[in-house]
């Protein structure tokens, strides 16, 4: 559809910026974006047990979920059950994959782009229990797209500033350019009074725009900060988590190339560059249990918190990692008139089309339980629902005109005000049966 509103507007232009929307249901919003799975292939199974989410089709329908085969391989790749969370690397969601994946909406392209079965593979509720739990728990989207078709850096630029302002790639020299005019998200929270903080666990994804950091240093926190915090019940209005990147993240290795002033900041937050435990994120080739195991940990701290009937949680991902969706992005409104940097042998394009949908779920007590929306969304939806929450000027074209995340909700009935059971990850990997 065409823009409604401009960038700069107010959600609503008769209360004066930083009004509180007294309608939506939560005084706390906290914002987790883990890294590189597509719904289909996260939870995608999940179509079988509940009709009304849009996910794989599987056997014994006639017609099951595949791709087309590359050379030297079978006609036809159906989609196929995973057996462990370790990940192959035979994946890719780079600008020129990712528009060889969707394929114009066909949607098949993903085993001819990997010149591998591995982005056919989906997850059981067997192997991933947490990530079934909460989608089965709460209310997940049906159709949350990432903001353009390709990697993390260009996305999480989108949820952070509304725009990717030229970024297509996850590289270093992306760091070095400069902010966007407008700002960010966090420029307009600060200069409206309201609290926020982006809690880490080794690296700030924050830092994907080094002027946060630089800009906003007091708020940015550990990880186990936000633990006290959340049990204390003393959350900021706004709450960025991000788990540990580990130490053989590609964007991890990506921020060790930051600039030496913003290194040097982050290192007196207690940021660690030089981290060697597991990831946490989720991207390849790191286990999926590890990513399993601390979304739980903070689910619990967050379902157990003394202001939880006042909290909402986005629980999302930054992109589709190259694994197989079946639902064909949507077109969007392009955010700005800067037009993306393309490489030697990029196809052509825009920002005027999502990437292929990841899973989304918010978490929240007056969450519609088990429930599905159907609305279209992409990662500005969050800044959409801190700026509907707060009454802030829009960044850009894009968030003005993105839905917020109200359709999830049903502010009249906390029908999960009493904290549901959310199940646990099975054990660590390489441990056996009994082993703690």
């Amino acid at each position: 559809p065409p823009p409604r509103r401009r960038p700069g507007s107010l959600p609503f232009p008769h209360l004066p910026a930083g009004a509180v929307n007294a309608e939506m249901p939560f005084d706390h919003l906290i914002v987790v974006m883990m890294e590189n799975h597509s719904f289909d292939n996260l939870v995608g199974a999940l179509s079988q047990t509940h009709r009304d989410v849009d996910g794989l089709t599987l056997p014994p329908s006639p017609d099951p979920s595949f791709n087309p085969g590359a050379p030297h391989m079978p006609a036809k790749i159906d989609a196929f059950a995973l057996t462990s969370t370790a990940q192959a690397k035979n994946i890719s969601q780079t600008w020129k994959a990712t528009h060889e994946q969707i394929n114009g909406g066909a949607m098949d392209g993903f085993v001819r782009a990997a010149g591998a079965v591995e982005p056919m593979g989906y997850y059981t509720r067997e192997l991933l229990p947490f990530a079934y739990s909460l989608a089965s728990t709460f209310t997940l989207a049906n159709r949350w797209f990432p903001s353009m078709p390709g990697p993390t850096y260009p996305n999480r630029r989108f949820l952070l500033a509304g725009t990717a302002y030229g970024a297509t790639v996850t590289a270093p020299e992306t760091l070095l350019d400069p902010p966007p005019a407008h700002g960010t998200i966090f420029d307009e929270l600060s200069a409206h009074n309201i609290s926020w903080c982006n809690y880490f666990t080794d690296l700030p994804l924050t830092a994907v725009i080094p002027s946060i950091p630089i800009k906003h240093s007091r708020h940015l926190a550990s990880i186990t900060k936000f633990f006290r915090d959340c049990q204390a019940g003393i959350l900021p209005a706004v709450s960025f988590v991000d788990p540990a990147l580990g130490a053989f993240s590609d964007v991890a290795n990506a921020l060790k190339s930051l600039p030496a002033p913003v290194r040097e900041i982050l290192k007196v937050l207690g940021a660690d560059f030089e981290n060697t435990t597991p990831g946490e994120t989720e991207e390849d080739p790191q286990d999926m249990y590890w990513g399993e195991a601390w979304a739980h940990r903070l689910l619990e701290a967050v379902l157990q918190s003394p202001t939880w009937n006042r909290t909402c949680l986005i629980y999302t991902y930054d992109e589709h990692g190259g694994y197989y969706d079946h639902v064909p992005p949507p077109r969007a409104i392009p955010p700005d008139s800067i037009a993306p940097k393309l490489s030697p042998g990029d196809p052509p394009g825009g920002y005027d089309i999502y990437g292929p949908r990841v899973p989304a779920v918010v978490v929240s007590p007056y969450s519609r339980p088990g429930g599905v929306s159907n609305k279209v969304y992409d990662h500005t939806s969050v800044l959409a629902t801190i700026e509907a929450k707060w009454n802030l000027p829009a960044l850009t074209l894009r968030d003005a005109n993105a839905n917020h995340i109200m359709d999830f909700l049903d502010p009249g009935e906390p029908a999960l005000l009493d904290p549901p059971v959310l199940a646990a990850p099975p054990k660590p990997p390489g441990l056996g049966v009994g082993e703690a």
